[in-house]
Formats: C-alpha cells, structure tokens, sequence
C-alpha cells in the first residue's frame, strides 16, 4: 500500500446488507487522461473488508484499473434517502485462477435478476422486454477490492443515529 494511502477499514454489517440489496452499483476509475470513467456492475460478494465485482469484458474499467488500481463503488437508494461510496485499491483477478464460489456466487446473482425481470412482467410492472442478463458474457475477470474509506452520502441529520 503506498505511503499516505489509508488503511484498511471492516465495512459495517448495515451497509454490507445495503450493497447486498442493490441490482448494480456504480464503479469509478481513472482513465488514462486522469478523468473519471464511470460504469454500472454487478457486486457477486461483500464482506469484511473486500468487495468483489466480477466484470464481463477487458475494456475501459479494465484497462483503467491496470494502470491505476484506484477504485470506488456507490450505490444509491432514493426512497430510503440513503447511499454510499466505498474507495480503495483494486486488484484484477483473472477468470482462471477465481475461487469455484465466486463464478458459482455470480451464476446465482445472474439467475435471481432474470427471475426479478420475469415476476415483474407476469405482475404486469414496468421491465425490459426481454432478458439481457441471459445474454451476457461470462465475466472475464474479477475486481477484487479493498476498501479504505466509507463516504455516507445522505446528509448527516438523516444517518441512523445521527
């Protein structure tokens, strides 16, 4: 870890639980020309202190975080009035050497959210037409993450207990 860097933080269970609950989160890197390159990913696991994301293709994210493995992930819920921003350091994983449970964690996220799409149009609610999640590539390689610091991004009078 570099000089100056913080360090390594356990992520509360409360927003471990909120991650968990959300469809994608948004990822931030830095691009080659310093500007933030934003993008939409799916969290396969959270826990203590790591945050793996699984990506389908080696393109911008991908070649960002070779470079500068500078990360952040945020997630928002505008009915709770509530969200975050976890940043770290990122390590890139290739699909070889992952874990058999994190491939079969992702499988499972990938079946959840196709059964979600299906309930919400037999239901008659707003979906896409189709099922994109069953067309997507298998993920390629994984972002491991370490995360050095929370950012609550609600304002303070609305935090529990706060």
């Amino acid at each position: 870890m570099d000089k100056g860097r913080n360090a390594l933080i356990k992520i509360p269970k409360d927003i471990v639980n909120f991650f968990k609950k959300q469809d994608f989160v948004i990822v931030s890197s830095l691009d080659k020309d310093g500007l933030i390159h934003n993008s939409c990913k799916g969290i396969v696991e959270i826990e203590s202190n790591f945050v793996y994301l699984l990506d389908l293709y080696e393109a911008n994210t991908y070649r960002n975080l070779q470079k500068r493995p500078v990360i952040s992930i945020t997630a928002v819920d505008s009915d709770r009035f509530e969200g975050y921003s976890l940043k770290g350091i990122a390590t890139l994983v290739k699909k070889d050497v992952l874990e058999p449970r994190i491939a079969k964690l992702w499988d499972e996220n990938i079946t959840r959210r196709i059964t979600q799409r299906i309930i919400k149009s037999i239901k008659g609610e707003k979906s896409h037409h189709g099922h994109p999640e069953a067309s997507l590539p298998k993920p390629k390689y994984l972002i491991k993450m370490e995360v050095e610091k929370i950012t609550y991004l609600a304002p303070l009078k609305n935090k529990k207990g706060g």
